[in-house]
Order: structure tokens, then C-alpha cells, then sequence
């Protein structure tokens, strides 16, 4: 059986090269820029406040886990203390943590942090399937790896780099599968915690080149017109059409930079009918035509 989370994943090639043990003592306040670069939080030990811009503010615990595939703004602060007005440069300790705040003594709240990589060409389109904000608590199997997390980076243990990029791995599969919650922000994974969506979603994945209306998916989830396109939007995040064009152009990429195919035989494995019409939805949505994106990513791998 077809299964879009997977798919999902596999296209999306996600690493986790960039990580750092980060602690926190006292009131202390750390204001972060991101633009768009995936960004992650796990909390080893304590509490902390988290306050993305394009979301509620979150209170973090031990064990906690938040990923936010396309992080905007954000500010992480002290939770006792509250965020400062002047938060002063963090230094680095001898065994290598950044502490923010008091120096002395143990911290309120360690914590692992870092950015992803995305290996994909499409990364950008198929982050726009995800959950804008994943946060997920409470669930044993991810605090195992928090957990071990935490071991590892405490140890000087020979690899240790090489682990902590694989469990990190590990554990950005196992939030986004784990954050279906009413918590969650909309998008793949909530849709896919609806049994009613899902079984949409699931065709869509199994046949894109089926020639889909929204009567037609709201049938495979035995809703109403009106009742799917309106659950599909709050779930999801957007229209149903919209994220059949997103996962088309997400294959489409997928199939070009493969080079399985000219255009004409990827706009067909992708759904349609002509290759004008496909050229033309693929230049709207990814910025140049498909023949040109063809082309390109053969001369950047002979740069990289």
C-alpha cells in the first residue's frame, strides 16, 4: 500500500549535520533569524521557552522534541526568568557547551540544537507538505532517543559526531511521524491522522496521473464536496488540488533529476497530458522550465 509519509521522507533526503549542546542558567534570552533553514530542539535536561514567530509561544520540558521545517524568526529564553531585555553574548564552556546566562554552576536547561539539511533539489515544495511546526511530547519511543541523545553528547566516545548525525536522523523521521497530535500545525502528517483524509491522500500518492477533482477525493473519503475541501484546508494547510499540483511538481523534480525521461514522459508519468501544459505548471510553481532544469542539475553536481 502506498504510503505519502514515506514517500515524503525519501525524497526529502533529510540530514542533521549542523548540531551543538547549548545551556541555559539563570534569566537568559537568544533571538535567531533563520529564513526558511530547518531548524531543531531537543531538550535533554530542565525547561525552556520557545517562541517561533509564525506560531504560539511553547513551553519546553525534558524530553520534548520541536522541528521546525522552515523556521522563520524565533527567541528561546530563560522559563523561570522570562526573556531579558539585553541578552548577553553566550560563552563557551571548556567541554564545549554554549551557555547562555550565569556561567557558574549547572544549567536550568541543557538542550541540542542545530539546523537540518534537506538533500532534495525540491526541498522547498516538498517542505510545503509538512507541518509548519512539529512538537511532540510524551512519546517513549522518541524520549529513548532524546535520551540517548544526551548520553552520547556527554561522552567523548569515539564517532561521536558520526552517532549523534544518526541519531539525529533517526529522530527527525520519528517526530515528524509522531507529531499527528490536535497540537500539530497543519499539514501531511496531521492529514494523515484523519482517517477520512488520509484515504484521499493515499489515492492521490498511489495515482497521480489520475485525473482528480475534488468530488472525486471527497468520494474516496466519503465526505460531502463541501465538508472535504473545507477539512482538507484546516488539516492540511491547503486546498486538495493544491497539494495534488505539489506533489506532482515533487515527482516531477524527483523523475528529472534522475533523468528518466524527457519531458514529454515525465509530464505524462506525472499527470499530464501534454508536455505544454506541464511545462507550462512546472515554470509557474519551480521557477524555470523543466527542460532547463534538466539541464542545470547535471553542471551543478560537476561544480559541487
Amino acid at each position: 500500500m502506498t504510503d505519502p509519509f514515506a514517500e515524503i521522507v525519501a525524497l526529502l533526503q533529510p540530514t542533521a549535520p549542523y548540531s551543538k549542546l547549548v545551556g541555559g542558567a539563570g534569566a537568559w534570552s537568544v533571538r535567531r533569524e533563520e529564513y526558511g533553514r530547518p531548524f531543531f530542539c531537543a531538550v535533554l535536561e530542565g525547561s525552556c521557552h520557545l517562541a517561533p514567530d509564525e506560531h504560539p509561544a511553547l513551553s519546553l520540558h525534558a524530553g520534548d522534541f520541536v522541528l521546525l521545517p522552515a523556521a522563520a524568526g524565533f527567541t528561546m529564553s530563560s522559563l523561570a526568568h522570562g526573556p531579558v531585555d539585553e541578552p548577553a553574548e553566550p560563552v563557551r564552556l571548556p567541554h564545549g557547551e554554549i551557555r547562555h546566562g550565569r556561567t557558574d554552576g549547572p544549567p536550568d536547561v541543557r538542550l541540542l540544537v542545530g539546523y537540518c539539511e534537506f538533500g532534495a533539489p525540491d526541498a522547498s515544495l516538498l517542505v510545503s507538505l509538512l507541518p509548519r511546526l512539529v512538537h511532540v511530547r510524551g512519546e517513549d519511543r522518541l524520549a529513548t532517543y532524546v535520551a540517548l541523545l544526551r548520553d552520547e553528547s556527554r561522552a567523548q566516545r569515539p564517532a561521536r559526531d558520526v552517532v549523534l548525525a544518526h541519531l539525529l536522523e533517526i529522530l527527525l523521521i520519528e517526530a515528524l511521524r509522531a507529531g499527528t497530535g490536535s497540537t500539530a500545525s497543519p499539514g501531511l502528517v496531521r492529514g494523515l491522522a484523519d482517517e477520512r483524509l488520509a484515504a484521499a491522500i493515499k489515492k492521490m500518492h498511489a495515482q497521480p496521473t489520475q485525473a482528480w477533482t475534488v468530488a472525486a477525493l471527497a468520494k474516496e473519503a466519503a465526505m460531502s464536496r463541501s465538508a472535504f475541501f473545507e477539512r482538507f484546508n484546516r488539516e492540511v494547510g491547503m486546498a486538495p488540488i493544491a497539494y495534488l499540483l505539489g506533489w506532482r511538481m515533487a515527482l516531477a523534480k524527483d523523475l528529472l533529476r534522475r533523468q528518466e525521461g524527457g519531458v514529454a514522459e515525465v509530464a505524462e508519468r506525472v499527470g499530464y497530458g501534454s508536455a505544454s501544459a506541464f511545462s507550462t505548471a512546472f515554470t509557474r510553481h519551480v521557477g524555470v522550465p523543466p527542460a532547463r532544469f534538466g539541464r542545470d542539475l547535471p553542471q551543478a553536481a560537476a561544480h559541487a
